[in-house]
């Protein structure tokens, strides 16, 4: 049998276990989720409903109950409505809609998301939580997100493929903080000791989106005095021999 052939334009790289969780978690929840995406077709709502109906599910979730302290529910309003986000994909497809606003919606509304989420653990924290140091951690998670998605769109739109994966990214820090948010609000039913896993996995985040805006930033450095050397290789006027 000969060498493989590599695929071309090589995509970023994924350490094989995490793409091989992400290709069966999404498949599952694909199969899962194609029934109730065509029970919403057949209703006609749009993609565009799901999405906007799911971002304010999860800012509601976020907004209403983490900042009262009440994480077990607000973690399960949140998750009810994070799905949306493959629902309104999974419609598209069915609908062959796919389309750069759609796209452009999901991703905006991913970042309004994400601000709710950690906005009201902030809240939290700054308010009857009462922890100056976790509502900072806190508020840099938020923060951070943000700019590390920034990193990588900003770059793109500069031309640059931003190859990397950053060790820290969206799905991590969704799951590693709602994850902790789910099962420390289980203190409130008598389980003791563990609302220590907030703060933990706040730590985690916080360093984790530190450390993948690092590595965002020197991929972009490095692409981009890759290309600007490019540029400069070529005379003006002609090309290279």
């Amino acid at each position: 049998m000969g060498a493989p052939v590599a695929s071309w334009p090589p995509g970023p790289y994924r350490p094989p276990g995490k793409a091989m969780l992400n290709k069966y978690a999404r498949a599952f929840f694909t199969r899962v989720l194609t029934p109730f995406a065509a029970l919403l077709i057949r209703l006609g709502i749009s993609p565009d409903a799901v999405t906007l109906t799911g971002t304010a599910g999860v800012c509601a979730g976020a907004l209403v109950f983490y900042p009262q302290g009440e994480f077990f529910w607000g973690t399960v309003v949140i998750t009810l409505f994070v799905f949306s986000d493959l629902v309104d994909g999974n419609m598209a497809r069915q609908l062959g809609r796919s389309s750069r606003w759609g796209a452009f919606l999901d991703s905006t509304l991913d970042r309004v998301a994400d601000g709710a989420i950690f906005g009201g653990l902030a809240l939290w924290y700054a308010g009857s939580g009462d922890d100056n140091v976790l509502c900072a951690v806190t508020i840099f998670c938020l923060a951070s997100g943000q700019v590390v998605s920034y990193t990588k769109a900003r770059g793109e739109s500069i031309g640059l493929p931003v190859n990397v994966n950053g060790l820290v990214e969206r799905a991590e820090r969704l799951v590693i903080s709602l994850v902790a948010c789910g099962f420390s609000g289980l203190h409130k039913f008598g389980v003791p000791h563990i609302d220590i896993l907030l703060p933990i996995a706040l730590w985690i985040v916080a360093v984790g989106s530190a450390v993948t805006l690092v590595q965002r930033v020197v991929t972009v450095r490095r692409e981009a005095a890759e290309a600007d050397a490019e540029e400069q290789a070529v005379p003006q006027g002609g090309e290279t021999r």
